[in-house]
């Protein structure tokens, strides 16, 4: 699989595991102690770093440093909304649009020539 792709991929599940890690609390954890909530995020979180160092170490072998960083931030992004819509039935919101575009951008600028 090019490195490129296998970046993406375990970005993208990093991100998946990081977003459940420091937001699923707030739905299922706000009556239980927060040192409890804070090590099941933690354990969590174990996960994600289970994918996103090699995603980094992969991707570093092909996109620079602030491409790599820039990618993540556009993943997040990708992952957070749905999860925020979907999982934690916040309404959808037009500034969620707005960052895209501003992401967009970003990536525009992090990788033209």
């Amino acid at each position: 699989m090019p490195a490129a792709l296998s970046t993406v991929l375990l970005l993208i599940c990093s991100n998946l595991f990081m977003t459940f890690a420091w937001y699923a609390h707030l739905k299922h954890g706000q009556t239980k102690p927060w040192l409890l909530m804070v090590f099941m995020s933690w354990g969590i979180a174990l996960f994600e770093y289970l994918l996103m160092v090699p995603a980094n170490r992969i991707g570093f072998q092909v996109f620079s440093l602030a491409q790599l960083k820039i990618m993540q931030e556009v993943i997040a992004l990708s992952v957070f909304i749905p999860f925020a819509v979907l999982y934690m039935k916040e309404p959808f919101n037009w500034n969620y649009v707005w960052a895209a575009a501003c992401m967009v951008g970003a990536v525009f600028f992090m990788f033209r020539a």
